[in-house]
């Protein structure tokens, strides 16, 4: 058999793996369009392609090793494929992590009024899963690596002098090895988690993405705001919805003391009765604050969220406005100004006339 034929063989097997797996995974997607199949689908989603380098290349290292070839061309191709087959692998190893997170994820809805265990989970999953993906990438670079002598040769060097590589080494990566365990840190204690509105350098916003490295939030501007987390394990930072969601919002009002405090109790009552935002557990209105020129008001208000609580609260302010400028417009705040004479002092501070003159 000459090279060509070979060459041919093995060219062959691969092209006729690659149709095979292609033809059975578009039978499979067919099959599962059902909504109960979620997670085959998710698995054909996410092995679909791995699985079409992975299967032609095994097949091909097979022809190779069958079919009759000098030595030095059968050395070449093993080791190509070989490459092939460690980058392949860890490609699919990958994916397999998004399929092990959407069987994890499908059991709770991230996005349910109530979303704590949920948002907990989410987090855990999403930072492993980030680094498992970068561990996989490690492996398979070292597993081709370690395919040529050359670099075998150098890394058994490399283990000689292990000494002033890793102290020259582990001064260039602390600031990585220091965030990369911030990471870890932040999955198992979850100080903050994805969806919880927090405030972070006097920013107010979601928390969006969480990488290894850092976090995302998606301040109310629709700007990102990009935090270190190693900052975050080690600066405080505001919470908002930690534990449980639901929040107490609060609404401060300045009016005048000639204003009848029930009246707009009773006004604003019906406000939060009436509005979807409020969760019918905690209201009031109280005075906390005499003032010599307003009284100080706070409105007290509970929500499920961090998004109802702002919602409520702009409505109140609103309504708590056209509630004074309709029916209490006396009761805006103003500053009042007294003008006149004191009694007792009107002859000493009025000027006398001046002293007629008379003719001699």
């Amino acid at each position: 058999m000459s090279v060509v034929e070979a060459l041919a063989i093995v060219v062959g097997a691969l092209v006729l793996v690659a149709v095979a797996q292609g033809v059975s995974y578009s039978l499979l997607r067919r099959r599962m369009s059902e909504p109960r199949r979620a997670m085959a689908r998710s698995f054909v989603r996410n092995t679909h392609r791995p699985m079409q380098v992975l299967l032609p290349l095994g097949a091909a290292t097979v022809a190779t090793a069958l079919v009759p070839l000098s030595d030095r061309l059968r050395g070449y191709l093993l080791h190509g494929l070989t490459i092939g087959l460690i980058l392949a692998g860890s490609w699919l190893l990958v994916r397999l992590t998004y399929v092990l997170e959407d069987a994890l994820l499908a059991r709770y809805q991230v996005n349910a009024s109530d979303s704590l265990r949920a948002r907990q989970l989410e987090t855990q999953i999403h930072v492993l899963r980030r680094l498992t993906v970068g561990v996989g990438a490690l492996i398979g670079l070292g597993g081709v690596l370690l395919t040529f002598a050359q670099a075998r040769a150098a890394g058994a060097g490399l283990l000689a002098s292990a000494g002033v590589v890793g102290v020259i080494a582990g001064l260039a990566l602390t600031p990585i090895v220091t965030n990369l365990v911030a990471g870890l840190q932040l999955a198992i204690t979850q100080p903050l988690r994805l969806e919880d509105m927090v405030v972070i350098k006097d920013y107010s916003g979601v928390v969006e993405e969480i990488h290894l490295t850092y976090v995302v939030i998606k301040v109310w501007d629709r700007k990102r705001l990009i935090v270190p987390i190693a900052y975050l394990t080690q600066n405080p930072f505001e919470n908002w919805s930690r534990s449980p969601s639901n929040l107490l919002g609060y609404v401060y009002i300045e009016v005048d003391h000639t204003l009848p405090v029930e009246a707009l109790r009773a006004h604003l009552t019906e406000v939060v009765h009436a509005s979807p935002d409020w969760d019918g557990e905690v209201w009031n209105l109280q005075v906390t604050n005499l003032g010599h020129a307003t009284v100080q008001l706070r409105a007290l208000m509970s929500s499920a969220d961090s998004s109802r609580s702002w919602n409520l609260q702009c409505e109140v302010r609103e309504r708590a406005l056209a509630f004074l400028q309709q029916s209490y417009p006396s009761a805006l705040p103003r500053v009042r100004t007294e003008v006149g004479w004191a009694a007792g002092d009107g002859a000493a501070a009025r000027p006398s006339p001046p002293a007629r003159r008379t003719k001699g």
